[in-house]
């Protein structure tokens, strides 16, 4: 489905004028859907920029900006402390949607509906719980068919932001799993099998039956595949919509660090949905380059805006009034070279 859109965009980009300004760009697959639309409508308005965006992950899209090889990387993991001091210059976070990794599976007999808890998810993914009808699944899905068949656990093959919401949301809900597997973009899997980026997974899940994923919403979706339930920090069974992803922010703002380096996976609050994450487009806050530097921020403060407008329609949600506020005075810290 996306590779077929990348094609076209690709195609869009670089048609026009060999003396349009190019930026380059690379990381997060869960954001690569809404960046491709956002590329694709700015250089329709602003004809001297074109965008080359590398669909590798986010874990690529950070080692290629920490070696300058793009201007840009996108993440959905906040670059850590040891990858900023290991970087040339002061990198920036700018959060530029919300977005939610959901559970997706290949089950027909049971159909849509499951219901699942972080922990009974750890339990999974650790290799603990191997077959559906387990009682631990089978009493929280009571009126679910669930078959006495394995479960066919799968993950990212690649380093991924994705994956890091997902085991940032695993640590908190499961002491074993926090013990035993922890967080990071890349992991040690103790079970199933890997793909690479969403598009991978989705297949995986899509071609295997039994099979249980984590992907962004908008992959599960544009494939129509179920998505589960979780139950949330509340103890509210809620669904991965956007309005439970923008409420999940909404809840933790009192949390929004100046360097907007946070997690909001297992927010509080009645409706939110507990595997939420902003996603990121990080920019070197000293550019070198003054007119890419200022097609940059041209770009950003577009998406911070009217870019928004793009996001509910491919299942993220747009970034909350007070984010967008601080992010408007970061861009102004961004430093251009002299003329």
């Amino acid at each position: 489905m996306w590779s077929s859109l990348a094609a076209l965009l690709a195609l869009a980009w670089y048609a026009g004028s060999d003396a349009a300004l190019l930026i380059n760009a690379a990381g997060s697959t869960f954001v690569y859907p809404l960046q491709s639309k956002w590329f694709a409508v700015y250089t329709s308005l602003d004809h001297g920029v074109q965008f080359n965006y590398q669909s590798i992950g986010s874990g690529g899209g950070i080692r290629q900006l920490l070696n300058r090889i793009v201007d840009m990387g996108a993440s959905d993991a906040p670059m850590t402390d040891e990858q900023l001091k290991s970087a040339p210059g002061k990198i920036l976070h700018f959060p530029t949607v919300l977005g939610a990794d959901v559970i997706t599976y290949n089950l027909p007999e049971a159909g849509a509906g499951l219901r699942l808890t972080g922990s009974v998810i750890a339990d999974i993914y650790l290799g603990k719980i191997t077959k559906w009808n387990d009682s631990a699944i089978a009493s929280m899905n009571p009126a679910l068919r669930l078959p006495a068949s394995d479960i066919v656990v799968c993950h990212r093959s690649d380093g991924s932001g994705t994956t890091y919401i997902f085991v940032d949301y695993l640590s908190k809900v499961s002491p074993q799993w926090q013990k035993q597997v922890g967080r990071s973009t890349s992991v040690r899997w103790p079970v199933g099998l890997g793909g690479k980026g969403n598009e991978g997974v989705t297949a995986l899940v899509k071609q295997t039956p039994g099979a249980i994923g984590y992907v962004e919403l908008t992959y599960a979706l544009g494939n129509k595949l179920p998505v589960a339930q979780l139950k949330n920090r509340d103890g509210n069974w809620v669904a991965p919509t956007l309005e439970a992803v923008t409420a999940a922010a909404a809840n933790s703002l009192s949390e929004m660090p100046a360097d907007f380096r946070v997690s909001i996976t297992d927010a509080p609050g009645a409706a939110s949905y507990p595997i939420s994450s902003y996603t990121y487009l990080l920019v070197y806050q000293r550019q070198t380059d003054l007119a890419k530097g200022r097609a940059i921020v041209g770009f950003l403060k577009w998406a911070l805006h009217d870019g928004q407008r793009y996001a509910a329609p491919l299942f993220y949600a747009p970034l909350p009034a007070p984010v967008v506020a601080l992010e408007d005075a970061q861009l102004k810290t961004i430093q251009l070279p002299a003329s």
